[in-house]
C-alpha cells in the first residue's frame, strides 16, 4: 500500500516538476516540416536575409564575415537561436564567436540562456552557439529595452581569432525556433505598430527635379538683381568697414606734421 502510494506521489511530483520547467527546457527548437532551407545571408542590417521561425539556414562563408538574418516576432513568443560553425582542418589558434540579436530599433537584446560567446580551440572541428530571448511584450515604456513585436536581426560573427585564420572557409547552420507562444498577455497596453527597421530610408532620383513655378524668378524687379543677404555678405561688409576705419586711423597716427 505504501509502495503504491509512494509511486503515485513520485509520479505527481515528476509531472508537476515538468510543468514548472521553463519553455526552453521542455521544447527545443526544431525545423518546421516542409520548410524551405535558406542558403544565403546578408552582410549588414539593411541586407539581412529574411527567414521565419523553424526555417533552417545553411550557408558557406569565410572566417571574418558578418552574417545577418531577420525574422518576425509577435507578442507572447519566446525565440531560441541555435547556430553551429564547422571549421576546416589546420587552424592556427583558438577563436571566439558570438551571436547577437537586435530589435527593429537596433537595440541589442539580452540572452537568458545559451552559449552566446563561446571560445573554441584550434583542434575543435566546430563550435555551437545559442541564445534564448526574453518573451516578447505587447508594449513597453519608451525608455526600456524590453523586446517588442516586430522584426529582429541575428548577427553571427567572430570577435577574436589569429590573423592567419582570417578568410578560411566555414559552414554555418542556423535555426530560429519558437519555444513558447503564450499569445498576447494581459498587459494593459498594445504597441501601435511593429518595430520594423527602415530599409528604404530615401528615394533615388532618376531624373532632374523640376522647379516649382512659385519658386521661380520674380521677373525684372530690381530686388531680383540683388544677392541674398546671408551671413557671408554681412561679415564681408563689416570687414570692409573696419578695414577702412583702420586705414584712416593708421594714416592719421603715422602722418608727419607740416613744418611752418
Amino acid at each position: 500500500m505504501r509502495t503504491a502510494l509512494n509511486r503515485s506521489l513520485a509520479a505527481l511530483l515528476a509531472a508537476g516538476g515538468a510543468a514548472l520547467l521553463p519553455a526552453s527546457a521542455v521544447a527545443a527548437p526544431s525545423p518546421s516540416p516542409g520548410a524551405t532551407p535558406v542558403n544565403r545571408a546578408g552582410t549588414s542590417f539593411l541586407s539581412a536575409t529574411p527567414i521565419s521561425a523553424g526555417q533552417p539556414v545553411r550557408v558557406d562563408a569565410s572566417i571574418g564575415d558578418h552574417l545577418y538574418w531577420a525574422f518576425p516576432a509577435k507578442a507572447g513568443q519566446v525565440h531560441e537561436i541555435t547556430a553551429t560553425v564547422t571549421f576546416p582542418k589546420g587552424r592556427s589558434g583558438a577563436s571566439t564567436w558570438t551571436v547577437d540579436v537586435f530589435d527593429g530599433l537596433r537595440r541589442r537584446q539580452a540572452c537568458t540562456a545559451g552559449a552566446q560567446t563561446p571560445t573554441v580551440d584550434a583542434k575543435a572541428p566546430s563550435v555551437a552557439l545559442g541564445c534564448t530571448l526574453r518573451e516578447v511584450r505587447p508594449w513597453a515604456e519608451p525608455w526600456s529595452a524590453d523586446p517588442l513585436p516586430g522584426t529582429y536581426v541575428v548577427r553571427l560573427s567572430v570577435i577574436d581569432l589569429p590573423e592567419p585564420d582570417l578568410g578560411a572557409p566555414i559552414d554555418v547552420d542556423l535555426l530560429v525556433g519558437t519555444v513558447a507562444d503564450r499569445g498576447a498577455s494581459a498587459d494593459d497596453g498594445e504597441l501601435a505598430a511593429p518595430l520594423v527597421p527602415n530599409t528604404k530610408a530615401g528615394t533615388v532620383l532618376n531624373a532632374v527635379p523640376v522647379a516649382d513655378p512659385e519658386d521661380g524668378d520674380d521677373g525684372d524687379s530690381p530686388a531680383g538683381w540683388l544677392p541674398d543677404l546671408g551671413s557671408r555678405w554681412v561679415w564681408t561688409g563689416v570687414g570692409g568697414v573696419l578695414a577702412a576705419v583702420a586705414g584712416v586711423v593708421g594714416f592719421a597716427a603715422t602722418r608727419r606734421p607740416r613744418r611752418r
